[in-house]
């Protein structure tokens, strides 16, 4: 995970994880991905510490000794380093491959590396608005030329709704935005058709073995078209359609072949626009609101998974 210290202990999906595990008599330990590695033989280990936590604002964890041991000397693994999925991010799931057959890693490493949060919702198409990926800038303007709506774009390596922008036509920023985004066409970016249903919240289903275990709707300020919690968005209760039932239905099944067990669904209106992986939010929210405690499923499903 990242650093320990700098966890928001009301809202961080990992350190629930954590609270739960230990509510349940596990053994938990801590590392970053930087304390990875392989030693001679192939084996993979990390220099780790037991960790133990307390839902509290001063003086949350506590570390014990660190030391070296062997990935499969762990029942499971959690990925649960933040993006952005760069070099290192993929470096470290290369090192889980080998964590051996006894130990579970959630989320399966190649299932991150293959699910890009962006582009892995191109496989659902049937419930994404219209989306164009390219490095082209030109090709972008054209399509907001022609189309009867604005353009949401954002770098398909972007996190947390850093670099997302609402292109209108008459906009003469939309050339030095679409500019600095694709890096002069270094970068790949997406387009999409702006969903008016945004002002109303981004819904995010937190999905459990391809299952929904409910879902959050995160409410964009007056004077912002993001919605993510960090930069002001606020949380309200939500239910699921029949539509989004029927989605979680299509995509949960190629979750558990892809090994992505813990999941979040970002949907606006009728559509799916992102799927996030690497470490989906919400669960403290979702618990607040509904009672929905996914972070005690979510240890139940791995100790049924260790055996």
């Amino acid at each position: 995970m990242d650093p320990i210290e700098k966890v928001n202990v009301d809202k961080d999906t990992t350190f629930g994880f954590m609270l739960a595990a230990q509510a349940r008599g596990h053994r938990v330990h801590y590392c970053t991905q930087d304390q990875l590695y392989a030693q001679v033989g192939g084996r993979a280990a990390v220099r780790c510490a037991p960790v133990e936590v307390w839902h509290r604002a001063h003086d949350f964890f506590a570390l014990g000794p660190w030391a070296d041991a062997t990935l499969d000397s762990f029942d499971s693994i959690w990925m649960r380093k933040d993006p952005p999925v760069d070099r290192d991010y993929l470096h470290a799931t290369y090192l889980l491959d080998h964590a051996g057959p006894r130990t579970l890693v959630l989320n399966r490493p190649t299932g991150l590396r293959d699910a890009n949060e962006k582009l892995y919702a191109l496989h659902f198409s049937q419930f994404t608005p219209e989306t164009l990926v390219t490095r082209d800038a030109a090709r972008i303007r054209a399509w907001l030329e022609t189309a009867p709506f604005p353009l949401i774009v954002k770098p398909v390596d972007g996190h947390g709704g850093r670099g997302v922008f609402l292109l209108q036509r008459d906009d003469r920023n939309v050339p030095s935005i679409l500019e600095t985004l694709s890096e002069d066409g270094r970068r790949w970016i997406m387009a999409q058709r702006y969903l008016p249903e945004a002002r109303e919240g981004d819904k995010r289903i937190l999905m459990l073995d391809g299952e929904p275990m409910g879902a959050i709707l995160r409410v964009p300020r007056s004077d912002e078209h993001r919605g993510n919690i960090h930069v002001g968005g606020t949380v309200e209760r939500t239910g699921l359609t029949p539509r989004e039932r029927e989605m979680c239905a299509v995509v949960g099944a190629r979750l558990r072949q892809d090994g992505l067990t813990f999941v979040g669904l970002d949907v606006i209106g009728d559509h799916i626009t992102e799927i996030n992986v690497t470490s989906p939010t919400g669960i403290r929210e979702l618990l607040a609101l509904d009672g929905i405690d996914v972070a005690a499923a979510y240890v139940r499903h791995c100790e049924e998974r260790v055996g």
